[in-house]
């Protein structure tokens, strides 16, 4: 969950053992201060969302580094999803997921983060309200932002695909 969570809301793997190793030495030396007033789990994802947003900011003054998208040192059969499906389609929903991924990272900080704990890590709204603090309004907000920016942004992405290369011969 902690490995998961880092992952979308950073977009990379580069640090990821080491982010998740600063969760849970952050949850280890907060333990003592936790009272209980909601499930552990909620508790270790606001952690997660502050280690999170120490590794932006870290980002954002380090953006002279450069990292690819792409890893060619892993093989075809672990870029594939599902043995089931033929190759094409594998492509294809591996390539939409690419896409999400890229307009997600696009979002806001907040909207990103709303985003991931709801959709992807199934938090109710008072979990991501109390891990984040924010009252459940403005959650509710943020989420139905997020979903029409991505929503929009996809769309126009797939529009953009679909007409292709302007090709005229005069």
């Amino acid at each position: 969950m902690v490995f998961r969570t880092l992952l979308r809301l950073t977009g990379s793997c580069e640090h990821l053992d080491d982010l998740a190793q600063d969760v849970f030495l952050r949850l280890y030396r907060a333990l003592p201060s936790f009272r209980g007033e909601a499930l552990i789990t909620t508790y270790l994802y606001r952690i997660a969302v502050n280690v999170a947003q120490d590794e932006w900011k870290r980002r954002r003054r380090n953006r002279n580094t450069h990292v690819s998208l792409s890893d060619d040192a892993s093989a075809w059969e672990e870029r594939l999803a599902h043995p089931g499906r033929n190759a094409e389609q594998q492509i294809e929903e591996r390539e939409f997921q690419h896409s999400v991924e890229e307009q997600l990272q696009r979002l806001s900080q907040i909207e990103r983060t709303i985003l991931v704990l709801y959709h992807q890590e199934e938090r109710s709204y008072e979990q991501i309200a109390y891990a984040l603090g924010m009252p459940i309004g403005t959650i509710r907000t943020h989420l139905h932002r997020s979903r029409k920016k991505l929503r929009e942004a996809l769309q126009q992405r797939q529009t953009h695909e679909r007409s292709g290369p302007c090709t005229t011969n005069r």
